[in-house]
């Protein structure tokens, strides 16, 4: 049983290896191991999805893994070039049989490439034939269950209107917090956010007696107004008021919601930009912060509507529900804003920080030649990246402005790679302005020591 246990790990794991290859470099070195020939009967040799990186991913783990599952590293290196043979000789029957490239066709993908191994495994350990029949289908049905999660789970669009590229990583972080909710596997997957924090850290500031007052710091917010002063800024935006809401979290903590929009009501603007992380937590329901922003909304004024980006606590889903209440999301996008003749771009990232579905040359695709445009991401961690595409400004949160704070250290923590020179308040970075907000409202733990939630005015003014 033991070896029939080390057997699976291995040829499974050879098995998975070129998909997974081909997930992490997309569209990089695929190049068809047949190089585009065709057969005599005018199909392809073996069809475009098999490639020589994917040949040698799969000998490179039965070589790499093998040996330390206690297996000689001849075998493992030969095991491993058999499975990989058996695999194209699975392509080379399914182009015969009419199947296109990338078709599944259960038994065919899976027993050659799990049963050629054992023309050399079985010799060596003097394994039966009823041994090997049982390996196969033991192999097959769990290689074709792999494919299965893989190509329609991972590699479908899981809602018609879905807006991201189609990543296999991204959607295993979506699984993971948008759709496992069920206690205790959403918490266990999502460890630093159920465990750490809601159990450790709380757990700490009881004990020592500052919770309650952490939480009531965390109710305090204010308005920040800061302006920006450009000599290309257009004419007619001269003056032009954004308001700025990042990290909302308004299901954190019973009163944020209504002193937001005590702010709000009086701070009138011409645009509304929501800079991200809507729910409180990382996982679970979205529906306690639909509701919240439900009654927000509805008390911003802002003439030019509200648009929005994506941050790492927010799941695709919920676009749809906050379209309906008047929010254009900005995912890898821009939109122009007129005003007498004259135009702005704003351009919106998805988030880079946790999905990784940021692309920014997708994001700036649209814009005209020397245009003054406004870069929105959730996270400061792109600035390098987003100063190569100039904007004028770049719009960013989910510091939290570190949250707990302790002088003269500052921030505990600011769950950014950039520096901390940019994770609050303004900053440049080679003549590009940007603006990191502390956020309105909280995540993890619900409370800040020595810092304050924020509702921000931005305003252009031209120089």
């Amino acid at each position: 049983m033991e070896l029939f246990l080390r057997l699976l790990i291995l040829l499974w794991l050879v098995n998975f290896a070129p998909p997974v290859i081909a997930v992490v470099f997309e569209s990089r070195y695929n190049r068809p191991l047949d190089g585009g020939l065709l057969w005599r009967d005018g199909r392809p040799l073996l069809g475009r999805h098999k490639t020589t990186r994917g040949v040698l991913a799969g000998i490179i783990t039965a070589g790499s893994i093998g040996p330390l599952l206690g297996f000689p590293f001849w075998l493992c290196l030969s095991a491993g070039s058999l499975s990989m043979l058996g695999d194209l000789f699975s392509s080379f029957l399914k182009r015969r049989l009419s199947f296109t490239s990338g078709d599944a066709v259960p038994g065919l993908d899976q027993i050659p490439e799990g049963l050629a191994p054992f023309c050399i495994i079985a010799p060596y350990y003097g394994l039966r034939i009823g041994y090997v029949f049982l390996f196969g289908i033991v192999f097959g049905t769990g290689a074709y269950l792999g494919s299965i999660f893989l190509y329609r789970v991972l590699l479908r669009k899981p809602f018609e209107s879905y807006p991201r590229k189609i990543r296999a990583l991204t959607r295993v972080r979506e699984l993971v917090s948008c759709k496992i909710t069920a206690k205790p596997f959403s918490q266990i997957l999502n460890f630093e956010d159920a465990v750490y924090y809601h159990v450790f850290m709380k757990s700490v500031l009881k004990t020592i007696g500052v919770y309650e007052r952490g939480k009531q710091n965390a109710l305090v917010v204010e308005k920040r107004e800061v302006s920006f002063h450009f000599h290309d800024l257009p004419a007619a935006f001269d003056g032009y008021r954004i308001l700025f809401l990042s990290d909302l979290h308004l299901d954190a903590l019973p009163g944020l919601t209504e002193r937001t929009v005590e702010i709000i009501r009086q701070t009138p603007a011409d645009l509304c930009i929501l800079g991200g992380d809507l729910r409180m937590e990382a996982y679970g329901s979205f529906t306690p912060a639909l509701g919240q922003m439900r009654v927000l909304l509805p008390e911003i004024l802002a003439g030019d509507g509200v648009l929005g980006v994506l941050g790492n606590h927010d799941c695709p889903e919920i676009l749809e529900s906050l379209k309906d209440l008047g929010v254009t999301f900005l995912v890898n996008d821009s939109f122009p804003v007129e005003r007498d003749g004259e135009c702005i771009w704003i351009v919106g990232a998805d988030d880079c920080h946790y999905f990784k579905a940021h692309d920014l040359e997708a994001a700036f695709s649209d814009l005209p030649l020397d245009t003054f445009s406004i870069f929105v991401s959730h996270s400061n961690e792109v600035f390098k990246e987003a100063f190569r595409y100039r904007p004028n400004l770049f719009l960013c949160g989910h510091t939290h402005g570190g949250q707990i704070l302790i002088p003269p250290i500052g921030p505990i923590f600011t769950h950014s790679r950039a520096p901390r020179a940019f994770c609050q308040g303004v900053w440049n970075y080679r003549g590009m302005w940007g603006y990191t907000s502390a956020g309105v409202g909280v995540s993890g733990v619900p409370v800040r020591f020595n810092s304050k939630g924020e509702v921000t005015l931005v305003v252009l003014r031209k120089a």
